[in-house]
């Protein structure tokens, strides 16, 4: 008779996901993730299966979190449309300056993975594109909503603006890593934003 499971998987998987978003997928070691989870080497792979099932899971936990949350700033329809995307950067701001090591921020666990892995691992190549769609998706009706309610005036592409406010956040994420305070942060989001008017 298999013993029952003695620890919080939920913990687990979120303790392994801090690991490879500080550290990226490559430089964790099964010993970070056992140090990191509390788990043995055992009840990882009894668990996981493997080190990139284990990667496969917390990324996709990573994406369910962070996704989830920065998408309902986006769908709060009290709030104007460009009110939305300004606080969409908000977020991405506080969370840089707010989560950094040795000066630097953690960046983003998706942006880190596209530069790390997508071009040569397609499970993670997959969930970072279905990822992608679903913001470029939100972003692009926002963009739609705020030309309604006028406070978005540009006449450029819809489409086009949902990418350039995402290729904007993508690199204020690599920005921070490389050192950027909050006030360059600040500056990006600023005229990342001016492009909506």
């Amino acid at each position: 008779m298999a013993r029952p499971r003695m620890f919080d998987e939920e913990r687990a998987l979120d303790a392994a996901m801090h690991t490879f978003w500080e550290k990226g997928y490559e430089a964790t070691s099964t010993k970070d993730l056992c140090e990191a989870t509390g788990l043995g080497r055992s009840s990882i792979y009894n668990t996981f299966k493997s080190k990139h099932d284990l990667f496969e899971r917390a990324l996709a936990h990573y994406i369910d979190t962070m996704t989830t949350t920065q998408l309902a700033v986006l769908e709060d329809t009290r709030r104007r449309a460009a009110d939305r995307i300004r606080d969409l950067f908000a977020m991405v701001v506080n969370g840089e300056t707010e989560h950094r090591a040795g000066g630097r921020g953690l960046g983003c666990l998706t942006v880190n993975t596209t530069v790390e892995l997508a071009a040569r691992d397609s499970r993670a190549a997959e969930l970072l594109e279905r990822d992608t769609a679903r913001r470029l998706a939100v972003l692009r009706a926002v963009i739609e909503e705020g030309r309604r309610d006028g406070s978005i005036t540009s006449r450029r592409d819809a489409g086009a603006l949902a990418r350039f406010i995402n290729a904007a956040i993508g690199g204020m994420r690599i920005s921070s890593q490389g050192g950027a305070d909050r006030t360059a942060l600040e500056s990006i989001a600023e005229v990342t934003l001016d492009a909506l008017n």
